[in-house]
């Protein structure tokens, strides 16, 4: 029965809307269709029944529902939104910038919206603009829990773990049953090595979501952590296919099946994240382990000699394509690299991984289309691998001032100068970056272009300040064990940093 002064189509959007807070998708779908029935006003209640599928991840029926006709004044800025969202989750950023810039005329002050937006800055690589525009969905609603977690989330990636706390419980205060809060607390206190209060947060999102996997994919982890593989192994199985293809998830089985014996398992694993994500340092590093604990030493030479031989890797992968080389009868080749593994001592060295091409191919393609970021950064990348480095800087320091915004390109063009000798200068661009997004990527740079500088207190103390940010961080921890080896007052310290990293399952080359 409606009530006074209200009509059939608002009453099912309150209903819908209340159902969504419940997070219960699939009633809102079904109330919004009886009431499509009853009213015969499907203009004015298609953007509601589009989010209902949307939120039940059946982008192919919200696709359907949104193409069948329009929107009523009052509905067309939510339905532009979701819209957007759901070109978005497709992959088509066009489509939902386009949706969104539309929405955008309409409900210029909608919170969700600039959410959604600020979504899409940051999927297409706009970190700085994705920042600006989750601050503007927060000042319109300091309460509203997607705000406050992608807010939250922002913060954690610009200024560390510890930064983003205090955002989250601000957002849990107000919505402490929701599932998106909860996951992103929770994965936030295990990476803080707060594993107890992670622990009493997945069991509340278990609680308040039954059907949720990610409280078993965070026990999963916190169980690996703690040394106890097997069951890190049974619980992430619990998780089924959901996971099959996150990279997170996928790392984290692969490096659970090599510490269980399964190289072969392993290695399937992360031969599939190191294709999806060829950048992924620790997935190379630990897919390169389990090729040598199998004895697979051809293909361990053939995925990482090049790594080596252009000085990317650490000192254990040099150690084991060193190793590989021995075994298939070239000592001639094996022993300069078993020799170079043993001088780094423990040292890392940000070098960008060479591009997947030849540079003729490369160079055609970008300049086919030179502001697509796809087609110039491997064509950078095979310029430096040329030594071509006066082009290569040309062509970074384009890319870098179209995309101020990005993290990546920054670092990429100081990658350039680091490589050219110009330490000072890469520092700047890597300063910019972390001003946008203060990752193990820029910590492991601006540490190198400072001590190339002459300035390893400096190094020291950022490094430092990024490890009481990121207490978890084994790279921060690696670079300090580095600096402080060479130190005998820093030995106690030293013995300290130690002890934390053999806690995780490392140890320093000393």
């Amino acid at each position: 029965m409606v009530s006074g002064g209200e009509t059939a189509v608002e009453k099912a959007r309150h209903d819908a809307d209340a159902a969504f807070v419940r997070r219960d998708p699939v009633a809102a779908e079904l109330l919004l269709r009886n009431a499509i029935k009853q009213t015969h006003a499907a203009d004015a209640l298609r953007a509601w029944l589009a989010e209902a599928l949307f939120f039940q991840g059946d982008r192919d029926g919200a696709r359907k529902v949104l193409a069948e006709g329009g929107f009523t004044p009052d509905s067309a800025g939510l339905g532009l939104r979701v819209k957007g969202q759901v070109a978005l989750a497709d992959g088509d950023l066009g489509g939902a910038g386009a949706a969104f810039d539309q929405a955008l005329r309409i409900v210029p002050d909608d919170p969700d919206l600039w959410v959604a937006i600020a979504s899409l800055r940051f999927t297409g690589g706009e970190q700085e603009q994705a920042i600006e525009a989750s601050e503007k969905a927060v000042v319109l609603d300091p309460k509203n829990p997607r705000a406050l977690a992608l807010r939250g989330l922002l913060i954690r990636e610009q200024y560390g773990l510890a930064a983003s706390l205090p955002w989250f419980e601000a957002a849990l205060k107000n919505h402490p049953d929701d599932p998106p809060l909860l996951d992103a607390y929770a994965s936030t206190l295990g990476d803080l090595g707060q594993y107890r209060a992670m622990l009493i947060v997945c069991r509340k999102l278990a609680e308040v979501d039954p059907k949720n996997p990610r409280p078993f994919l965070l026990q999963a982890v916190l169980a690996a952590r703690a040394g106890q593989t097997n069951l890190a192994r049974s619980i992430l199985q619990r998780t089924g296919t959901t996971y099959r293809d996150m990279p997170a998830a996928m790392l984290l089985s692969g490096v659970l099946e090599y510490q269980a014996g399964n190289y072969d398992s392993s290695v399937g694993v992360l031969e599939r994240l190191v294709r999806i994500q060829p950048d992924n340092r620790t997935a190379r590093h630990v897919l390169a382990r389990a090729l040598g604990a199998k004895g697979d030493w051809r293909r361990l030479v053939d995925l990482f000699d090049g790594d080596v031989a252009a000085g990317r890797g650490d000192a254990d992968m040099a150690a084991l394509v060193g190793k590989a080389w021995l075994h298939l009868g070239q000592p001639g080749r094996g022993r300069p690299i078993l020799a170079q593994a043993l001088a780094r001592k423990g040292s890392q060295v940000a070098v960008p991984l060479a591009a997947d091409g030849e540079l003729s191919v490369l160079a055609s393609r970008y300049g086919d289309d030179p502001a697509h970021a796809a087609n110039a950064v491997p064509y950078i990348r095979a310029l430096m691998a040329a030594h071509h480095l006066d082009e290569a800087q040309d062509i970074a320091d384009r890319l870098r001032d179209d995309n101020d915004g990005n993290a990546e390109v920054n670092l990429l063009a100081g990658d350039v100068r680091m490589m050219r000798g110009d330490a000072a200068g890469a520092l700047l661009d890597y300063t910019n970056a972390a001003a946008i997004r203060f990752n193990e990527a820029v910590l492991v740079r601006m540490d190198a272009a400072l001590r190339s500088a002459g300035r390893k207190s400096d190094a020291d103390a950022m490094t430092s300040r990024f490890l009481g940010q990121n207490p978890s961080s084994v790279t921060a921890m690696t670079l300090l064990a580095a600096s402080w080896a060479e130190d005998p007052a820093r030995a106690s310290d030293l013995a300290a940093l130690r002890k934390a990293m053999l806690a995780r399952g490392q140890d320093i080359p000393l």
